[in-house]
Parts: C-alpha cells; structure tokens; sequence
C-alpha cells in the first residue's frame, strides 16, 4: 500500500500531547481529521466536476496514520456498479473481478486512494496545517467537557492567572494529578473584598461548563453564587455531611446594591434530632466553625438561623437579631406578611438600607411589610386587604408588596426597596459573626 511519508509523526504526537495536556489518541484523531481536510483539498484542486462537492461528498474518506512507519494512508469506499459515473465514490465490477471473483455489483470495497509523496502538494499541506490547530482546540474543549461536566454544582480549588478586561481567568484542576485548565471568573461573581492579585488561591463555584466553539475559557466559575457557602459549611460542619443537619435554604446578596453594604448571607438550618442544636453545630464552639468560613469569604457577615415549619416562627427567626413583637400572616395564599416592631426595633429589623428585610424575604418566600406597633391598626390594614381580594384586584396587592419590601419607618412613612430573587439563604443571629 501507498503511503506519504511524515518524518517526526511519533516525536510530534508526543510533543503535542504534552504541550496541550492531551492524551495521544486525542491528537491522533485531531492529525487524522486534519490530513483528510487536506486531502480533500488536493483533490479539489484536481479537474474534477466540482458540482460533485457537497457537504457529504467526502464522507467515504478515511485516513490511516501509521506512527510506526511515520506516514498517512488515504482509503476510499467505493461502490461497485456496472459502468461508473462517478470515480470517487465507484468502481466498476470488471475492475473488481480482476482481484476478487466472486464480487458482486452494489457491493462495497475499500480502496487505498493514497497520492504519491510529491502530489500532496503545498496547498494541501496548508490547509492541514490549520485545521489540525483548530482540530485541536476542539479536542481540548471536548476533554475539558468530559472531565468537568459532572463537576457543576461543586467547589474547586483556583489560582489567579491573569485579568482580562473585568474577569479573573483562573486555573482549576478537577482533582489531584490532572492538569490544571483556565476557569473565567466574570466581575458580577467576584467578592468585594477579595484580592485577586497573581497567583493568590481561592475556592471557587462551578456555575457552568460552556459548549460549543466559543473562544476562552469554558468553565464559569463564582465567587458569589449561594452554592459555595453551601458547600463550604457543609465541609466545615460534620453534622451536616452525616445529614444530621440539613441547610433548607440560601439568601445571599454578594454584591450589595450600595458600596456602603458588605456582602451579607442569611442561611436556615434544621434537624430531626431533638438533642442536636443546628444553629450551634453550624457556628462551633466560641464560633470557630463559622469562622472558618467567614475568613474563606473574606469577612462576610453570615446569620445562621433556626428554620421551622410554621411561617411566622421561620420569618421572625429570620429577621434575627431584631427583636419580633408579632408576625401577621395577613395573605396566606399570597405569601404576605405584616411585622410587628416596637420603635426602637425598627432600624435593626430593617438593617442599613433595607440589607437585612431584603435577606429575610428572600430566604422565607414571603413578603415582608416591617411596622411599627404602636401605630399599626390590625382591624383596618385586615379590611384593606379583604377589599383587595374581594374586588379580584389581586394585582394591587402585588403592587403593594410583591416585587418590593415595603419598609415603614419610626415615622409611619413608607420607602420602597427593590426586590431581588436571588435566594438559597442566611438570617441574622446574635452569635453568628
């Protein structure tokens, strides 16, 4: 059989290989595909009928690398009939007979079509040149899927690489001895407070692992997604990966609206044994396991409360460390919820501009309307609402209260702060840090 010789084929597969991090049968499909680009375009160039060439028209083409004898084969399948019409794709059964007796027409044969060393030509060596560089950087995109795609939803170890633009490209591995890959970090999941300077180490989220041909990097990584302090917890505090404790829900506002506000997180935590406290598994003693995880997030304020099955117990433990007079749950069917404070309990219920009743609403799934008690009138906010419902205007309601916490200071005037539906959960709580 014919074969066109690649002086360095085995040295250059190895080369490759560890240069791109890939394993050698993946750049052996990579030179493969690329050498039959290349020879399609030899015979391009060949006089041949070029209505011939659609999108298929190659698709009986295969190449054959032989790394021993540092060479490529081409080998066509070819169609046997009784008069040909087309050459790529045919041979005539008299041709056939020659070799093989008992061939038969619309029987198939495989045929070595390989040109001679000094055909290839120029053109064709460019033209494979190119699409192996592009071959593989689609087998490297096509490993990182396979190795990361059952990693999403899980924390990995990064380390800072460079900045481009407002993104942080990091490099990830997905466990020990695996090459490590580059992670793009966008602005809207960094923390304030870190410090991305070179080389610095962080924990960070895999949100996602992108398809397709895009350039970059393909894993979305966050630093803000409720899911890291999820795991981070549950790394942290051996009750909740025996199960003993369970997180039932995340609010976490990372990126604060205001450049006053520091990240907050409200986390619920709940348990079946009677004789285990979750809140106090979940901090430590003195508060060494939430410490922990306060300093991986760089001084992030955390609450830890106890969630419950009653709606108005959850929701006043989640406005801890506001003291709660009274929780009205005033619309069960839309969720809606008036609380009860005294004066001087106000400000702390709804925390510096709105941080702390903006968390507890996301946590809870409620919508929270914080009130003075001393000039709340029950029996007149009760009607208000009952009139609503009963003219159908269900959507005032939600004008009131639903995509937005009303907030009613010490004065009785109310101020409208934007709803936003980010949630998995973190309340405030007096011994959290």
């Amino acid at each position: 059989m014919t074969i066109v010789k690649l002086p360095g084929l085995k040295d250059l597969i190895e080369s490759i290989s560890r240069e791109r991090s890939l394993p050698k049968h993946a750049v052996k499909e990579a030179l493969r595909e690329a050498l039959l680009k290349g020879y399609e375009r030899y015979r391009r160039t060949q006089n041949m009928d070029r209505r011939h060439f659609d999108d298929d028209y190659f698709d009986n083409l295969e190449v054959e690398l032989d790394v021993e004898e540092e060479g490529f084969r081409v080998l066509a399948t070819k169609s046997i009939v009784e008069k040909v019409t087309n050459p790529d794709h045919e041979i005539a059964l008299d041709e056939v007979k020659e070799v093989v007796e008992e061939a038969q027409l619309s029987d198939t044969v495989v045929l070595d079509v390989t040109p001679d060393q000094g055909e290839f030509g120029r053109m064709a060596a460019i033209q494979t040149k190119q699409v192996l560089s592009q071959k593989l950087r689609d087998q490297q995109r096509k490993l990182i899927q396979e190795e990361f795609q059952d990693l999403e939803g899980t924390v990995l170890q990064a380390r800072v690489l460079r900045f481009e633009r407002q993104s942080v490209i990091l490099a990830v591995s997905s466990n020990f001895g695996q090459p490590e890959v580059e992670a793009e970090l966008p602005k809207r999941e960094q923390l304030p407070n870190d410090n991305y300077r070179a080389n610095a180490t962080f924990k960070v989220f895999l949100k996602k692992v992108r398809e397709g041909p895009q350039r970059g990097p393909q894993l979305l990584v966050s630093r803000a997604s409720a899911g890291l302090v999820v795991y981070l917890f549950a790394n942290e505090v051996p009750e909740i990966e025996d199960e003993v404790v369970r997180i039932v829900a995340v609010a976490r506002e990372a990126n604060p609206p205001s450049r006053s506000l520091g990240p907050r997180t409200k986390i619920a935590v709940d348990t079946l044994e009677r004789d285990v406290d979750p809140v106090g598994a979940c901090i430590g003693a003195r508060g060494s396991r939430i410490q922990v995880v306060v300093n991986e997030l760089r001084g992030e304020k955390i609450d830890v409360i106890r969630w419950s099955p009653d709606p108005a117990t959850y929701i006043q433990n989640s406005l801890s460390p506001a003291r709660v007079e009274e929780v009205r749950l005033v619309n069960p069917e839309g969720r809606q919820a008036h609380i009860l404070v005294t004066e001087d309990q106000l400000s702390l219920a709804i925390g510096k501009e709105g941080q702390n009743v903006r968390l507890a609403a996301r946590l809870t799934g409620w919508k929270i309307d914080i009130k003075d008690i001393a000039k709340y009138d029950a029996a007149a906010e009760d009607q208000k609402i009952a009139e609503a419902l009963a003219k159908g205007q269900a959507a005032s309601v939600e004008a009131q209260t639903g995509d937005s916490i009303r907030i009613y200071s010490a004065d009785g005037d109310a101020e409208e702060t934007d709803y936003d539906e980010e949630t998995t959960a973190v309340p405030e709580d007096e011994e959290s840090a």
